[in-house]
């Protein structure tokens, strides 16, 4: 059977982020998991965060709920495509590094890598397993997959609520149901 549930490691980037953003302060609040702070976003990142949340809006994985081994698969070639987006938003954020939607962008590009790898370690445990009638994952790792990803959906959301603070947009129409307090549960350092 695989690892326990996903946890996210976030706090090597969040003491980086607290670090380095406190050049930043201004009157953007943002809520992270672990506290919050007040940012001054820059143009370029107000514009930037603008953008992120238009190409990242219609990503149904962030919404969707799966059911079968091909929603899985759908939803990790989503997450793909959304791991090359944040990639592509950080390489036009290269000269504000140390800004606050630079540091909100990791932390969703890093959650991607980190689900991605915890998916891997799924797949691993059940490939090579005979099944010769039934070629799909099985049941109690699909469950592991599926909790991981609305792990995954929480994060991002909240994130994506912090870029919306960023863009200085509401927050509509962004997973509503994702909009509590962060799922502290999620994060190493927390309890189970």
């Amino acid at each position: 059977m695989a690892q326990g549930k996903l946890k996210f490691d976030m706090a090597a980037l969040l003491k980086r982020a607290r670090r380095t953003i406190a050049n930043h302060l201004g009157d953007v609040t943002l809520t992270l998991p672990f506290g919050s702070v007040t940012v001054q976003p820059t143009a370029k990142e107000t514009k930037i965060a603008r953008e992120a949340l238009v190409v990242l809006h219609d990503r149904r994985v962030l919404s969707a709920k799966e059911c079968c081994d091909g929603c899985v698969d759908s939803s990790l070639k989503s997450l793909q495509e959304i791991r090359a987006i944040l990639v592509e938003k950080q390489k036009e954020l290269a000269d504000l590094q140390d800004g606050p939607l630079y540091a909100v962008l990791e932390m969703m590009a890093q959650a991607v890598r980190q689900f991605l790898t915890y998916e891997e370690a799924l797949r691993r445990s059940y490939v090579g397993q005979p099944q010769p009638d039934r070629p799909d994952r099985p049941p109690h790792l699909r469950d592991a997959y599926f909790d991981a990803l609305e792990r995954l959906r929480d994060h991002l959301s909240h994130c994506l609520g912090q870029v919306s603070a960023i863009a200085k947009v509401p927050v509509e129409g962004y997973a509503a149901h994702y909009q509590a307090a962060w799922r502290q549960d999620a994060y190493k350092g927390t309890a189970t």
